[in-house]
C-alpha cells in the first residue's frame, strides 16, 4: 500500500456517476490507497435528497457547472444550456433519476467496432452487480437484488401517467413494465434511483458506505488544473482549491479521469494531450498528439410538446390546488411520499418512428405537469408535457479549448441537428407525440396545445418550430471515445492510447451513445473498469 502525504496508488478526478463508483470499488482492497477529487462541494443541500428538488438544481451554480453550448447551426444559431453536476455524486445528484440501460444492440455494436469485452452479454453482469432492484415482480435474470444502487418504482405516480400509457396504446404502442428486461420497446412508468423516497446518487449508494475506510481520501471543492508528468508518464495531478492555492497529488499506479464528457477532454488538452495543431494554436506544449480528444461529442437531441389542461389532476400551481400542495409538503415530511418524491419525468417509453425500423429510435419522457414555454422555472396552471428524443443521433460536435484564452471554459459544440437525418427523425417523433396527446384517454382532462400550437400544421412549420425549440436532453458522450482506430482516445481497457499511467472512466469513452438515459451505463462502465484496473495491477505485481 502506497500512501505518503499527497501520494496515493490511484488518483480519481471527478466524484460523479463513475468516479464515486470507482473510489468505492478500488478502496475495497485495503492494500490500495485511493484519492478522489471533486471540484464541487459535499452533497448536503436538501434539494439533492428531495427528488422534486431537481427543478431548482437545474440552475443552481453551486452544484451545477451550467455550461452553455456554442451557437448551434442546426438550431438557428441558438446556444443551449448543458447542466452537469458539480458536487459529490456529479450529475447523479442533479439528474432525473431515470434508470435505463439502453438496448442490447448498442453494446454489441461497440464490440463489433473493436471494443472487445463490451458486448451486451459481457456488460450485463456489471449492471446487475450495481443494482438493488426493489420491485418484487422483476426477476433476477435481468436485475440485481443486492447491489449498492437502489432502483425502485415510484411510490406515487401521478394518475396522468396511466392516461399517457392508455393514449399511446390507442396508437398500438404496447405497455412495457420493464424497460431493462427482455426488451426495451413500449411505454410505461420509469424506474428511478431512489431509496425510501430520497434520491440515491452514486455518492449515497457507493461513496457513503466507503467513507470510513482508512485507505480512501475524498477531497472536495478542489479543481484539477492539469496532469503532472514524470518523463512520458502521468504521475499525478495539480489541484487548485477554492482560494486559488495549488498543490500536486501523486499517483504511483494510475490517474483516472472521471470528469465527464466535457471535463475529461478539457483536462487532457490543458495537459498537452490532444490534437497537436489545436494545442499549439492555443499556446499549449504538446505532450502527446492524440487527434480524437474532444471529437465525437454527441447527445440526444430533444423537443417538447406542452399542453395546458382544464383538469387539476396533473401537477401544477393554481389557487384550487393550494390545499393539495400544502398536504403534499406534509406528506413528504412525514412519509417521503407523494409529489415531492416525484422525479417529474415519471413515464415515457421507446418506440419505432416507422414500422420498418429495426428497433426503437425515439424515446419519450412524459411529465404530468405543465413545463414553462418561456424559460421560467415554473408556470401557473396545470397541464402535461411530452419530450421527444432521437435515440441514436448521427450529428457530431466537439469540445475544444478557447484559443484566445485557454484557461477559460472550453468551447462546447454539441452539433445538434447538424445532420438532416436527425431532423427528419425528430420531426416524425414530435408528430407521434402530438398524436398521443390528442387521443381519447386525454379528452376528459381538456388538453389544449401550447407548443407547437394549433398554428403549426405542416412539415415546413414543424421544422421551423423544432429548430427554434429543440435542445439537448443532457446526455453528452463520446469525447474520449474507446476503440482501436486512429481517432480512438482509449483502448478497450480504457487506457489512454500512447500515455502511461492514465485511464479514462466516464461517459466520454462511449464510441456511440446508448439508446436511453446515460447514468446507468456510466455506472456500469465504472464497475467494469474497476475490475480491469484490479486485474492489471495484479498482473504488474
Amino acid at each position: 500500500m502506497t500512501a505518503s502525504g499527497d501520494r496515493f496508488d490511484y488518483v480519481i478526478v471527478g466524484a460523479g456517476s463513475a468516479g464515486a463508483v470507482l473510489a468505492s470499488r478500488l478502496s475495497e482492497d485495503p492494500r490500495s490507497t485511493v484519492c478522489l477529487i471533486e471540484a464541487g462541494p459535499k452533497d448536503t443541500h436538501p434539494f439533492i435528497a428531495m427528488p422534486l428538488g431537481l427543478i431548482w438544481l437545474a440552475k443552481n451554480t453551486r452544484h451545477n457547472w451550467l455550461y452553455a453550448s456554442a451557437p448551434q447551426h442546426g438550431l438557428g444559431g441558438r446556444s443551449v444550456s448543458i447542466p452537469r453536476g458539480r458536487v459529490l455524486g456529479g450529475s447523479s445528484a442533479i439528474n432525473g433519476m431515470i434508470y435505463i440501460r439502453g438496448q442490447r444492440e448498442d453494446y454489441d455494436r461497440w464490440a463489433e467496432a473493436g471494443c472487445t469485452g463490451w458486448d451486451y452479454e459481457s456488460v450485463l453482469p456489471y449492471f446487475i452487480k450495481s443494482e438493488n432492484n426493489r420491485a418484487p415482480d422483476l426477476n433476477g435474470v435481468h436485475h440485481g437484488k443486492s447491489g449498492p444502487l437502489s432502483v425502485t418504482d415510484l411510490a406515487d405516480p401521478n394518475p396522468m401517467d396511466t392516461v399517457f400509457i392508455e393514449a399511446a396504446g390507442q396508437l398500438q404502442f404496447r405497455p412495457n413494465r420493464d424497460f431493462n428486461g427482455a426488451g426495451q420497446e413500449g411505454v410505461g412508468i420509469y424506474q428511478v434511483t431512489q431509496d425510501g423516497g430520497r434520491r440515491h446518487s452514486t455518492a449515497h449508494a457507493f461513496l457513503e458506505p466507503a467513507r470510513g475506510r482508512a485507505n480512501l481520501r475524498v477531497v472536495t471543492s478542489s479543481q484539477v488544473a492539469a496532469l503532472e508528468w514524470s518523463n512520458d508518464r502521468v504521475a499525478g495531478v495539480r489541484v487548485r482549491d477554492g482560494d486559488g492555492n495549488e498543490r500536486a497529488i501523486g499517483a504511483d499506479r494510475e490517474v483516472i479521469l472521471s470528469a465527464g464528457a466535457i471535463g475529461s477532454p478539457e483536462i487532457l488538452m490543458r495537459s498537452g494531450i490532444g490534437p497537436g495543431a489545436d494545442l499549439t494554436a492555443a499556446g499549449i506544449a504538446v505532450k502527446h498528439d492524440l487527434p480524437g480528444v474532444g471529437a465525437n461529442l454527441h447527445d440526444h437531441v430533444d423537443c417538447l410538446v406542452i399542453c395546458k389542461s382544464r383538469s387539476r389532476t396533473p401537477y401544477g400551481l393554481s389557487a384550487g390546488a393550494a390545499p393539495k400542495l400544502f398536504y403534499e409538503g406534509l406528506r413528504y415530511l412525514a412519509a417521503r411520499r407523494g409529489m415531492l418524491a416525484s422525479n417529474m419525468v415519471e413515464a415515457g417509453g421507446f418506440v419505432r418512428s416507422q414500422p420498418d425500423v429495426e428497433r426503437p429510435d425515439i424515446q419519450f419522457h412524459f411529465i404530468p405537469g405543465r413545463k414553462s414555454h418561456r424559460g421560467r422555472m415554473l408556470e401557473y396552471g396545470h397541464g402535461v408535457s411530452l419530450h421527444t428524443g432521437v435515440l441514436r443521433p448521427k450529428s457530431r460536435g466537439a469540445v475544444t479549448l478557447n484559443e484566445a484564452d485557454p484557461s477559460a471554459r472550453p468551447v462546447i459544440d454539441l452539433g445538434l441537428l447538424r445532420e438532416e437525418d436527425d431532423m427528419q427523425l425528430l420531426m416524425r417523433g414530435v408528430k407521434i407525440a402530438r398524436d398521443i396527446l390528442r387521443q381519447q384517454p386525454f379528452a376528459p382532462h381538456g388538453l389544449s396545445e401550447i407548443l407547437p400550437g394549433d398554428g403549426v400544421t405542416n412539415d415546413a412549420e414543424l421544422t421551423a418550430f423544432i429548430r427554434e425549440h429543440a435542445r439537448s436532453v443532457y446526455h453528452p458522450v463520446g469525447t474520449c471515445a474507446m476503440g482501436t482506430g486512429p481517432r480512438a482516445v482509449v483502448d478497450p481497457r480504457l487506457k489512454v492510447r500512447g500515455v502511461e499511467g492514465l485511464r479514462i472512466v466516464d461517459a466520454s469513452i462511449m464510441p456511440e451513445i446508448v439508446s436511453g438515459n446515460t447514468n446507468a451505463p456510466t455506472i456500469m462502465i465504472a464497475e467494469k473498469a474497476a475490475d480491469m484496473i484490479r486485474q492489471d495491477a495484479a498482473t504488474r505485481h
